[in-house]
């Protein structure tokens, strides 16, 4: 095992599908220690099928943090996680020098290495403004706006996100400047190590992985976990691939073939834009999720 002069975050990114779940208990395996998930749904304990939670047995044999933590109803955000991340790993420092993190997130991961920058504060007026607009043409002109307007952001962005693209959209008007260039100020040093590794596989192997996982929840019970949220879809939590086609589906408008296809389509395209977000960051090291010595590989980083 590689001696770490120092504590250690391990942190282990990428597009969903990739298999990052199980190379991180691997990880935390081989160091004897606990996991932080950077993942902004599965800490919702309501949502575990659409979100591909960890499994029961995978929670027991690696302790977890930011899993089932919160009620549905919980506004969760980029702020409160870099505060739960920074206090678990804190606990997982008193018996243990290294911790993993992993998460798809990309803004979670920035928030715990780097902190948030200070936002300018918005016009309420403005914010109504555009949330009655919303309300009244939908996600798709939303969708228009920000990508007329604030179009670096829009690559990278959670672009079935109404939340994000309102934030960004209000941004852009109230300052004339990407919500992106909010995000490049002076970094926070942590006082500890922190190792980037990233997972990623050939696009088409990827995407054949993402339709076979849909596939895989749909047989696990996916359009029931759906069924039994409906009461809560106007949440932030709800406005996620998976769910949004299959409330779609519920309300008539599409099949349900139609909706399972939709989610394939969605997923796929997530996982290009959190690709585009994580190969921008330079200090991530890149491993082949498919390769046999993954884990061995991945060490000699470490």
């Amino acid at each position: 095992m590689s001696r770490m002069p120092e504590n250690t975050v391990i942190i282990v990114a990428g597009p969903t599908a990739v298999g990052k779940t199980a190379f991180a208990i691997q990880l935390a395996q081989y160091f004897n220690t606990e996991i932080i998930s950077a993942d902004s749904r599965q800490c919702y304990r309501e949502m575990s099928i659409g979100v591909a939670k960890p499994s029961l047995y995978e929670l027991q044999i690696v302790k977890h943090h930011f899993i089932d933590d919160h009620p549905i109803t919980a506004e969760v955000n980029a702020v409160a996680f870099e505060q739960y991340a920074l206090n678990a790993t804190e606990a997982i420092f008193r018996t243990h020098s290294v911790g993993v993190m992993v998460g798809g997130t990309g803004l979670y991961i920035k928030a715990f290495c780097e902190g948030l920058d200070a936002m300018p504060a918005i016009d309420p007026a403005l914010r109504i403004q555009i949330m009655l607009q919303y309300e009244e043409e939908g996600i798709g002109w939303l969708q228009a706006q920000v990508e007329e307007k604030d179009p670096s952001f829009w690559e990278i962005a959670e672009q079935n996100n109404p939340q994000r693209l309102m934030r960004a959209l209000e941004m852009v008007l109230q300052t004339g400047i990407s919500i992106t260039s909010f995000r490049q100020q002076k970094k926070q040093v942590r006082p500890f190590r922190i190792i980037k590794l990233g997972l990623e596989l050939p696009r088409e192997v990827l995407y054949e992985r993402i339709n076979n996982r849909v596939e895989d929840m749909m047989k696990q019970g996916l359009l029931k976990e759906v069924e039994s949220l409906q009461a809560f879809r106007n949440l932030n939590a709800l406005q996620t691939v998976g769910y949004k086609e299959l409330f779609e589906h519920l309300d008539g408008k599409i099949t349900l073939d139609t909706a399972v296809e939709n989610i394939k389509k969605h997923t796929r395209h997530y996982a290009k834009r959190q690709m585009t977000w994580f190969k921008k960051d330079t200090a991530i090291c890149w491993l082949q999720a498919s390769d046999e010595k993954l884990l061995e590989n991945a060490v000699s980083f470490i």
